[in-house]
């Protein structure tokens, strides 16, 4: 397949009239134009490789509810397999949770928005203040049996440079906070990725606090979780507060389950790494083997997602070995460590954060990743091979 036939049926665009303050699709230019003025390296591609997933043409929505929570963080689809019950989610939804309050304090977010395939944005879920100081981080998935669970990282103080171990939110279907997991292993839970195979269901955590990554399993059903066991299975990564980004620490997470391998993308050290028998080990393997280190496009590797072609998708923080001329930048490469493709999803520095891939056919895929800079939702429509 050649690049441009690649391209071809992506979703057709119209120009971009900046950032709206209340919820609302709107279609943007192709990148390569909507972000005209970023050097062309923002665009680079493997010359030898012509099976690049990331696409060029986007839509985007805001995720700033009525609440005034901004810097969005976690992305997750609703599956097809979810058991949406009555609640408000629909199949091929997108759920984004924020970080930051209306007054832009880092850990501080309390909210979960739903932005279905068509019509308006929505409040999904909003933290009480019962619950206490609440973060949402970029740890956000989904359970089959109807649960949404997603990272807690709040702050302690207001400066943002300090953070509580924090625990992991179920929230079932109607969007009702039902559980509130908390173990000494889960410290900041920074990002996370689940491993659903019904009843039991394993979450690996990427802890911001100690740097390390825990595997944590579950029994679930529809109307039950419990916590049946908690491991360390990696550590070592850089970590440290930050006041740009609260935290620098490992972040992305992507499980291979044909491999027993899980990916970990660590900013600080702007690598990514591999963790073999995720699901099985009881030893702690250290920070895993080094699978990707490139400082020509690695910039602060941040959240990480797999794509239908096996290849892995990492966001830069532009918070390490930054470069302006490529500003928040997603990168695809594949599991040998070989650079394909990237594209910014801001053409300022800092706006790539979560994302999250969706295969919804044999030939088609949704691409979502969220906009620091802007508080949107941005949505690629990739035709595939």
């Amino acid at each position: 397949m050649q690049t441009d036939e690649f391209f071809a049926k992506s979703e057709s665009t119209a120009p971009m009239q900046g950032r709206e303050s209340s919820f609302g699709w709107r279609k943007v230019l192709p990148a390569a134009l909507l972000l005209a003025g970023v050097s062309a390296a923002g665009f680079a591609q493997s010359s030898s490789s012509d099976d690049a997933f990331l696409p060029n043409p986007v839509a985007i929505a805001s995720t700033v509810p009525a609440n005034g929570d901004v810097n969005p963080y976690g992305v997750a689809f609703v599956p097809d397999n979810f058991q949406i019950g009555s609640g408000p989610l629909r199949h091929g939804d997108v759920l984004v949770s924020n970080f930051n309050n209306k007054a832009n304090i880092q850990g501080t977010g309390t909210t979960i928005v739903r932005i279905p395939a068509t019509g308006t944005p929505s409040l999904f879920f909003q933290a009480r203040p019962s619950l206490g100081t609440v973060g949402l981080s970029t740890g956000l998935g989904t359970s089959q049996f109807g649960w949404v669970v997603v990272g807690n990282s709040p702050v302690i103080s207001s400066s943002g440079m300090a953070g509580e171990p924090g625990s992991l939110l179920f929230i079932n279907n109607q969007g009702r906070l039902v559980y509130n997991i908390t173990n000494p292993l889960i410290q900041a839970p920074w990002d996370m990725t689940l491993f659903d195979q019904g009843y039991h269901l394993t979450a690996f955590v990427s802890n911001a606090l100690t740097g390390s990554v825990v595997r944590l399993s579950f029994l679930v059903d529809a109307g039950a979780v419990q916590l049946r066991s908690a491991v360390t299975i990696a550590s070592g990564y850089v970590h440290r507060p930050d006041p740009a980004t609260f935290f620098v620490a490992p972040t992305g997470l992507v499980y291979d389950s044909g491999s027993d391998t899980l990916y970990v993308a660590s900013t600080g050290d702007n690598a990514v790494y591999a963790i073999p028998h995720a699901t099985t080990t009881r030893k702690d393997s250290g920070m895993g083997t080094l699978i990707y280190k490139d400082d020509m496009h690695l910039h602060g590797a941040l959240g990480l997602a797999e794509a239908p072609n096996g290849h892995l998708l990492v966001t830069n923080s532009d918070g390490i070995n930054s470069d302006p001329t490529q500003p928040s930048e997603i990168v695809e490469f594949t599991k040998q460590g070989d650079f394909v493709k990237q594209i910014p999803v801001d053409p300022a520095q800092g706006g790539s954060f979560g994302l999250a891939v969706n295969k919804i056919s044999d030939n088609q895929a949704i691409l979502a990743a969220v906009d620091d800079v802007t508080s949107t939702l941005i949505k690629w429509t990739v035709t595939l091979p």
